[in-house]
Order: C-alpha cells, then sequence, then structure tokens
C-alpha cells in the first residue's frame, strides 16, 4: 500500500471518528476508569461456578422445528426463520479479550461450538467489543461459511475484510438492507467502540432490526437485538419505527457499579422499562452469564429481572434452552 493510500485512510478514519462524535457516544474519564478497575471486587454466585452452570445451561436441541431461537451464550443467539440461520454478535472463544492468554475468561460454555453449527446464512455485529467481535469464532465461521453475509455498522467493513470475509453490509443508524427478503436495519445504540489505543469511535456501534419475508404462509416476523447499550429516550423511536416487534434480544447484565456503567450498559429494571417503552411482545434476556465484565456476580441479572418484570413476556432462558417465535398475534410459545 502506498503511502497516499494509507493517508486517505488515515483522514477517513478522522472523519468519521468526528462524525461519530455526533452520534453521543458513552465517554469516560482516565481517572474514573483507573476509580473502578482500582477498586474492583467480583463476587462469584451464591452458591459458586459448579452449582451456576448446573442450573442455567441445558443440552442444545437443534432438531426442533419453526423459526426458533436458541441462546448460545452472551449476546450470542442463534435465530431461525424461513428457514434461514442468523447469528448475533458470535462469541466461541475461551476469553473476551485480543488475547487467549489474559482478558476476561468464560463462567459458562458456550451450547454449541462451531464445527457443530448448521448452515448459517447472516452474521449481525452491534460493535466491535471484544466480546461482540471476536476474531477466532469470526474466522473459524467464515472458513466453515465462505458465503455467509455479514451485516455490520459502519467502519467495520475494512477490518472483517482483512479477516477474509468476501459479503459484508455496512449500514448507518436507520439504514436498511434487503437480503433474499429478509431486512436489516441498523438502529441506534448509547454506546461506544475501540479494540485498540487509537480507534476510539472510529466505528459505529448499533442494535439490529431483523424482519424476516411475508410468503404465502406466514406473514412478517420482528426480531430486535438490542445489542450493548445504555438508557437513551432516543431508543423509544425504534419502538415507533417498527411497532410490531415479535421479540426483543434485550442485555441485562455488566451493569455495576451504576455509577459508571449507566452510560454504557442498562440495569435489569431499564431492560424492562425499554420492554414497555418499545411495546416489545416478547423478549430474551441476553448479555449475562458469561463473562465477567463488571462488578455485579454472574447469578445477580436474572435475580433482578425476575423481580421487577411481573407479568410480562420477558423471557430467562438457560444456554442452550430456546424460544418457538410463532406469529405476532400468538405471542411466543
Amino acid at each position: 500500500m502506498s503511502k497516499q493510500q494509507k493517508d486517505l485512510i488515515a483522514l477517513q478514519k478522522e472523519q468519521r471518528a468526528r462524525r461519530f462524535a455526533s452520534y453521543q457516544p458513552s465517554k469516560f474519564k482516565i481517572r474514573d476508569i483507573l476509580r473502578w478497575y482500582l477498586a474492583r471486587k467480583i463476587l462469584p454466585p451464591k452458591a459458586g461456578y459448579t452449582a451456576f452452570n448446573h442450573t442455567w445451561l441445558e443440552t442444545i436441541d437443534l432438531s426442533l422445528p419453526g423459526d426458533r431461537i436458541w441462546w448460545i451464550g452472551h449476546a450470542t443467539t442463534l435465530i431461525r426463520l424461513e428457514g434461514k440461520f442468523i447469528l448475533t454478535d458470535p462469541i466461541f472463544s475461551h476469553r473476551a479479550s485480543p488475547s487467549q492468554l489474559f482478558g476476561p475468561k468464560r463462567r459458562t460454555p458456550a451450547a454449541i461450538n462451531i464445527a457443530e453449527l448448521p448452515q448459517i446464512d447472516y452474521i449481525v455485529i452491534s460493535h466491535n467489543h471484544y466480546d461482540h467481535l471476536d476474531y477466532n469464532s469470526i474466522k473459524q465461521i467464515i472458513t466453515r461459511f465462505p458465503k455467509i453475509t455479514l451485516l455490520v455498522p459502519l467502519g467495520l467493513k475494512s477490518t472483517l475484510t482483512k479477516w477474509g470475509a468476501k459479503q459484508i453490509v455496512e449500514l448507518d443508524w436507520w439504514s436498511s438492507n434487503c437480503v433474499n427478503g429478509f431486512t436489516f436495519t441498523a438502529t441506534p445504540a448509547k454506546h461506544w467502540s475501540k479494540r485498540g489505543l487509537f480507534d476510539e469511535n472510529k466505528a459505529l456501534w448499533c442494535g439490529w432490526v431483523i424482519q424476516s419475508p411475508t410468503t404465502s404462509h406466514n406473514e412478517c416476523k420482528t426480531v430486535y437485538f438490542m445489542g450493548d447499550t445504555g438508557y437513551s429516550p432516543q431508543l423509544q423511536e425504534i419502538g415507533n419505527r417498527f411497532p410490531t416487534i415479535d421479540l426483543a434480544l434485550i442485555p441485562i447484565g455488566a451493569y455495576a457499579p451504576r455509577w459508571f456503567m449507566h452510560s454504557q450498559h442498562i440495569d435489569p429494571q431499564q431492560a424492562i422499562q425499554l420492554y414497555d417503552e418499545l411495546h416489545c411482545k416478547s423478549a430474551l434476556a441476553i448479555h449475562w452469564g458469561a463473562f465477567e465484565l463488571a462488578d455485579e456476580p454472574i447469578d445477580e441479572p436474572p435475580e433482578l429481572l425476575n423481580s421487577h418484570k411481573g407479568d410480562r413476556r420477558f423471557y430467562l432462558l438457560k444456554i442452550g434452552a430456546n424460544l418457538a417465535i410463532n406469529h405476532p398475534k400468538y405471542g411466543l410459545k
């Protein structure tokens, strides 16, 4: 690559960084980061990690029919709509880190390994943090499924191209792309991006609304994958634009302490608030139980969600378990 080409790429990255500053990313002061890091005391689950695994793991069963979603772990889900399979933020590695020698390690295994996956047609990526965009997982998946389509927020296409992906759709907030009858729309989120020392907020972050094709035997289904987000009233616009969200995948973990985490991750009560504000028909709790990314013990998020959700269709699944996604008027079974 010539110096001129490198300079152009660097200029484009700087322009994106300035542009994404208008998207109101989460911001942190160095002293706050140090204050949080130095005071960290990660508590184990009440009954210990072995008992937690016994309680929250289930053998995955991919033989079940129909439109369905399986929770693989963390923010990774396997969605089947109209016979097509979609992965959200796939991470199958032992650590959420640039290296498998250090960094947050899994406390619960992924429900399936990459070699056992069915034919994957699409991957949606919410942002570039290591617990959502995992190099080893992406490389193995695109090697096994070379024709797979990846949908990513602005600024990530070049990264995925370097990793070997061939079919990449890069979208801004509220932009949509139709792939074989499926419509993917990138939606706002209150978050930020960073993978290295000098790339903070030079790639966008987002959620995804996935709409299946309307066929002769089935109406369109709408699944909303929230990705990572702090609370923002701006998210209510997603419910206005997509008034029939059949299933929302809503994060409930990595929220403590609130003085530090509130701008980047919602807590279980805010997850319920967004469920209501978006008028979701049903929701699945994700982004908990695998990695200790914040200060709460990994068994606390489901306890708090259960204590506040009332009779809402806000589901807690075991890793490996599934939900059938039926016609909107019938809800989930």
